[in-house]
């Protein structure tokens, strides 16, 4: 059974840097795309940053620049690099997985697996 677990988030000051992971447990295939998504106190869950098999990125405009999604050298284990952290970043962050390559603007209904999130708070 496929189950997606993510770790790593904590409390940061703004202008700090985390690194979440992301490990997918009884894939036996290669995922076509993984997703970090977050959400906000009071707000809908937004996608963050995916990659697909192929390498290929997409970045929402609010993290361009300073976070990084990418794949380890195992391919059931992904990375979010978040540098320059701001407050607003404050969220819980899920990685998800989808059968589907990557599609720009498709949302939550792209994802088939959903871990259950891990916490980053970012303080001013």
């Amino acid at each position: 059974q496929e189950q997606v677990a993510e770790s790593g988030g904590g409390s940061v000051q703004a202008g700090g840097s985390l690194r979440l992971s992301c490990v997918l447990y009884g894939f036996t295939y290669s995922s076509a795309c993984v997703a970090w998504f977050r959400q906000g106190p009071g707000k809908e869950r937004e996608e963050v940053a995916a990659v697909d098999s192929d390498g290929n990125t997409i970045y929402a405009d609010s993290v361009k620049g300073r976070f990084t999604i990418s794949k380890g050298s195992d391919r059931n284990i992904f990375y979010l690099q978040m540098n320059s952290l701001k407050p607003e970043d404050t969220a819980m962050y899920y990685c998800a997985v989808s059968h589907k390559y990557c599609e720009e603007g498709a949302g939550q209904g792209l994802y088939n697996y959903w871990g259950q999130g891990t916490q980053v708070t970012v303080s001013s």
